[in-house]
C-alpha cells in the first residue's frame, strides 16, 4: 500500500449530534451569509444557541437542508415558504418508510 492510498480515506466524521457554525455552513453549502440568515429568519434552521446568526451553532443536519433548499430554489425557483413545506413534506414521506421498514 502506497503512502498515496493511505491518505484516501481521511476525513472528519460528522453526525447529528456535531454543531457547525454558520460560516462552516456556508462554506460547505456554498452559500452566502445573507441566505443562511433567510432560512434562519424563515424557521427552516434553528440555530442551537442564541437568534444571533453572528454567533449561532447549527446541527450538522442543517448541511443536507441548506442544500435542498437551495436546489429547490435553483432547480424550480421555489420560495422559501414553498421550501419549508417540500421540506415537511419529505420528512413526512422519510417517517412514513421507516414506519414501512418496520412493518415489514
Amino acid at each position: 500500500m502506497s503512502l498515496q492510498d493511505t491518505n484516501a480515506l481521511s476525513g472528519t466524521i460528522f453526525d447529528e449530534d456535531t454543531d457547525i457554525t454558520v460560516v462552516e455552513l456556508c462554506e460547505l453549502c456554498c452559500v452566502d451569509r445573507p441566505t443562511i440568515d433567510e432560512l434562519i429568519a424563515e424557521g427552516i434552521l434553528e440555530p442551537r444557541f442564541g437568534e444571533d446568526t453572528s454567533d449561532a451553532r447549527l446541527p450538522y443536519s442543517s448541511v443536507r437542508i441548506t442544500s435542498i433548499v437551495v436546489r429547490l430554489q435553483r432547480d424550480l425557483g421555489v420560495n422559501l415558504a414553498g421550501a419549508a413545506l417540500a421540506l415537511d413534506l419529505l420528512q413526512h414521506i422519510d417517517e412514513l418508510r421507516a414506519q414501512l421498514r418496520q412493518r415489514g
